[in-house]
């Protein structure tokens, strides 16, 4: 028979085997019923009980061939072996050879298959649990301590008072200690994480009948109405089928695979659990305090103080791993760009302090984009998870790794000289692209990084400026062919100009290669021009103010270009919903800088570029980022602000709705003499009602400013 047929034979053999199970069960209670035979009674019940045994045994062999995931099988149907010679031996006893003293051999046997099955238990555990999961070990000890008081005042209590000899004692004291072992091993395995098939569902039912039964024996044997052949075999002997079906079933293999590590999760029928777990020691407190039973108050109160202290652990527990989530990126198991944020301040007072260096590196995959595009999202998914697995190798144990955001890692290195930042970066970018990343068996990746280098205090004392200057060093890493390390602020006019001559081949080019930047930052933000009407705008006010046509046309190129600073900013930051932090703030009020720098960089554009450095400056001298107040503040500048301020407000944007434009023209109007000028804002809501501005018109997509794009 090959593996194929024995497969197919396996997905019903436990039906099977259940079938003739309960028939034989049936038997069972037919003959008693029907005052049958001893010999028949025995037969039909060890049967039951010791086919369980078999039935482990088949299939540990058919349905586990690894060793590794076979040994609690074995262990558990070595504990069933235990089991069935203790029926054995008190159904001969008992109903053969009608011996009735308590205790018997049978029950060192019985008593001696739980240990068995605690340790079959623990090993299933330890092969499904990622990690410690203290949160399920503390929700399992919760219930299992609960439950355990509730056994020592209803059935170990009343069995160790009673007026019996020792060893009668010991054994009826024996079950519900041995079952209460067995029952908080089986809540941690049930509450654990991992997959649940149909072998899990059957084995849960195993362990749930025989503590039923076992619980129910103790009471029965306590009131003295216990009888063999009452209900209680058939709960026992459904609980040993269940074992059996549980190892035929073909699902058995999957009980042991580990568990993903956010598997659990704190759900309402799980809380209602333990919440009523907990407040069980202090429910039947109060019912012994109204009975006037006093004798076990110390042991209900130690269970009090028990309960409480597993809350408050699980509380505890609860509380870091909401802080882990909040500052653990989910896909890469790194710190999040948010923990970056906040650590980076506190690396660079440490150093400040110790009047040490401190590096900041941001690391960037080549062409992302492509591979998702190429070979699908979950290949990217394999990607970044293998670039953060090699990039944490390759850091010190004290060095600080994040996920930065999108394809982009940031690390902070304590200590690092500025004459060692290449050589950091070279050992990140190597440690990446020594080999092809394995997205699955068929499918190999080269992958390569670019990396932007800073270090403190060289290129800067602060969290902003190590970012930016890091960030612009990776623009210029992507700008000179990517796969390369550029330490410290290279955005120099040498390189650019470099870069001129290579690829682009004149100021006229260069020009254009800045329009089509300018278009693509407006592309992050919205389906409509921005820059493009800006400049327009600017145009028409320059005129109506009859400025000469030289500044006309020094508005309207600085207005069209105003915003293309915004393209060494992360998108991510420019397409964020919710409030800027303090970093990304700051990196924000950036934009209009870096829109100068570049502007500098063509010939003839050194007044452009001072107009797009002053666009958000106010007139009451609380813009950015010069600081810059009234008169001191360009006009073209003026003007430019004031356009791009309408555009704004009138463009759906990731931050915020459109206005109408009555709602617009309200806002210029209260901004007059303090942020806008007066008479530029006169001017623009004049042409506005003559129906000369027009609306924003629909952006075409862009052709992509590759090099001047710092993500990609």
């Amino acid at each position: 028979m090959d593996t194929r047929q024995v497969t197919r034979a396996g997905n019903s053999w436990w039906l099977t085997y259940l079938g003739a199970g309960i028939a034989v069960i049936a038997g069972y209670y037919v003959a008693v019923h029907l005052n049958a035979p001893a010999l028949l009674r025995v037969i039909l019940y060890c049967l039951a009980s010791a086919s369980a045994a078999v039935a482990v045994f088949v299939g540990c062999l058919v349905n586990l061939p690894a060793r590794r995931s076979r040994l609690p099988w074995l262990i558990l149907g070595a504990s069933q072996v235990v089991y069935a010679t203790a029926d054995i031996c008190f159904y001969v006893a008992h109903d053969i050879q009608n011996d009735t003293d308590y205790p018997a051999i049978a029950d060192p046997l019985y008593l001696g298959h739980y240990p068995l099955v605690v340790v079959g238990l623990i090993l299933l555990i330890r092969l499904r649990t990622p990690g410690r999961d203290l949160a399920s070990l503390l929700d399992a000890a919760t219930i299992a301590v609960a439950a355990a008081m509730l056994s020592w005042l209803y059935l170990i209590a009343p069995q160790a008072r009673a007026d019996e000899p020792l060893l009668v004692k010991l054994a009826s004291v024996g079950y519900p200690v041995m079952d209460i072992a067995m029952f908080a091993v089986a809540l941690r395995l049930i509450l654990g994480p991992g997959r649940r098939p149909g072998s899990f569902m059957l084995l849960g039912a195993n362990l749930f009948l025989i503590f039923a039964a076992d619980t129910i024996y103790v009471m029965q044997q306590l009131a003295g109405t216990y009888y063999a052949g009452n209900f209680l075999d058939a709960i026992w002997l459904a609980g040993n089928l269940a074992l059996g079906a549980a190892a035929l079933h073909p699902t058995v293999g999957r009980i042991t695979e580990r568990a993903s590590a956010d598997d659990m999760r704190l759900t309402p029928v799980r809380l209602a659990v333990l919440a009523a777990a907990a407040l069980i020691a202090p429910v039947a407190l109060v019912i012994q305090f109204s009975l006037g039973m006093f004798r076990d108050i110390p042991v209900i109160a130690a269970a009090c103080a028990v309960l409480f202290m597993l809350t408050i652990g699980r509380l505890a527990g609860l509380v870091a791993e909401q802080r882990r989530l909040a500052i653990t990126d989910v896909l890469t198991g790194l710190h999040t760009r948010r923990f970056f944020s906040a650590q980076l301040p506190i690396e660079i007072t440490r150093a400040r302090r110790a009047g040490t260096n401190l590096a900041v590196l941001i690391v960037d995959v080549d062409h992302f984009k492509s591979i998702n595009d190429k070979h699908g999202h979950p290949a990217g998914d394999q990607v970044l998870i293998e670039v953060a697995r090699r990039l944490r190798e390759s850091v010190r144990a004290n060095d600080f790794l994040a996920r930065y955001g999108g394809e982009e890692f940031a690390i902070v290195v304590p200590g690092a000289n500025p004459q060692e930042l290449g050589a950091i970066g070279e050992r990140l970018r190597t440690e990446v692209g020594t080999s092809p990343i394995a997205v699955n068996p068929d499918l190999l990746i080269d992958v390569t990084v670019s990396v932007g280098t800073a270090g403190y205090p060289r290129h800067g004392s602060t969290p902003a400026e190590l970012i930016t200057t890091a960030d612009r060093a990776l623009y210029a890493a992507k700008f000179q062919g990517r796969d390369r390390v550029v330490v410290g602020d290279t955005l120099t006019e040498d390189i650019v100009v470099a870069a001129v001559d290579s690829a682009v081949g004149s100021a006229n080019d260069l020009l254009a290669y800045l329009h089509r930047a300018a278009d693509e930052v407006d592309s992050w933000l919205s389906e409509v021009e921005h820059g493009r009407a800006v400049g327009r705008w600017s145009a028409l006010i320059a005129s109506a103010m009859s400025l000469d046509d030289a500044t006309v046309r020094r508005t309207e190129l600085a207005g069209r270009l105003c915003d293309m600073g915004k393209v060494m900013i992360p998108q991510s930051v420019w397409r964020k919903a919710g409030a800027l932090s303090k970093t990304e703030r700051q990196l924000v009020d950036q934009h209009a800088r870096f829109g100068c720098d570049m502007a500098r960089l063509v010939p003839g554009l050194a007044d452009v570029a001072e107009i797009i450095h002053q666009h958000h400056e106010r007139l009451d001298g609380r813009g950015y980022p010069l600081g810059l107040s009234g008169d001191t503040i360009r006009l073209e500048a003026r003007i430019v602000a004031v356009c791009d301020s309408w555009a704004a407000m009138l463009a759906d944007r990731p931050y915020h709705a459109a206005l109408t434009q009555a709602e617009a023209a309200a806002e210029l109007q209260h901004g007059k003499g303090s942020q806008f000028d007066p008479i530029v804002v006169d001017h623009l809501l004049e042409l506005h009602r003559e129906g000369l501005l027009g609306g924003l018109r629909k952006l075409a997509q862009p052709a992509r400013a590759v090099p001047l794009q710092a993500r990609s």
